[in-house]
């Protein structure tokens, strides 16, 4: 446990950040797995603003890498190509 009072205070911040960084990798993973479940090219276009929207907010906060998301985004576009 931590004795010094800046310590005890990263504990508490570093707790938040981990909360917000799950909560963001699990919207990442709910909006991929709601992508790959469409069945018509007019909700996959829907969907996959959607996920453009979530990857770019992660990188942004740096959650992901942009590197990441943007190969993220690019897996996810041919996906959406081939539903039919």
């Amino acid at each position: 446990m931590p004795q010094h009072k800046s310590c005890k205070k990263r504990v508490l911040t570093s707790e938040k950040a981990n909360a917000r960084n799950r909560a963001m990798r699990s919207r990442i993973k709910t909006v991929t797995k709601k992508l790959k479940a469409t069945t018509t090219v007019e909700e996959a276009a829907v969907v996959l603003q959607e996920a453009y929207s979530v990857l770019d907010k992660a990188s942004k906060s740096r959650v992901i890498h942009k590197n990441k998301a943007a190969n993220q985004k690019s897996k996810l576009a041919a996906f959406a190509k081939t539903v039919a």
